[in-house]
């Protein structure tokens, strides 16, 4: 399996530092665009990833959960925008219309995966997920 490798840029401490660290890089990024949130992949092109769907998702998770998958939110943009390395790619088993793509990558000799939803017929992008790889 191919992963791209990330230097340190995990949040740590409790969930509400990981929380704050997410936020911030989060509000970073809201404010270079004017509507809705997004960063550019290499990968796609400098195509227009957009990360509303994300924060959704995680407000269904517990805490915990939300602590583990925060901690490399950071990492998950890096990923986004610099990342060349082709994803593992499928269709989307409950959407015909979504393709799922996952990147994998390396921070710390610990890998995490990011998600990656495409609508075929907008070609609109969105983050759905990050969560580390069998912790």
């Amino acid at each position: 399996m191919e992963y791209y490798q990330i230097k340190n840029c995990i949040f740590s401490g409790i969930y509400k530092n990981v929380y704050q660290s997410a936020w911030l890089e989060y509000t970073r990024i809201k404010r270079r665009s004017k509507r809705t949130v997004y960063v550019r992949s290499k990968y796609f092109k400098k195509d227009k990833i957009f990360l509303n769907i994300f924060w959704g998702h995680l407000k269904q998770k517990s805490k915990f959960e939300r602590r583990r998958r925060l901690k490399f939110y950071g990492c998950a943009i890096k990923l986004i925008e610099k990342s060349m390395i082709s994803p593992i790619s499928k269709d989307n088993p409950n959407n015909q219309d979504e393709i799922l793509h996952r990147f994998v990558g390396k921070v710390n000799n610990r890998l995490f995966i990011i998600q990656i939803k495409e609508n075929k017929r907008t070609d609109r992008k969105d983050l759905i997920s990050v969560f580390p790889w069998r912790e």
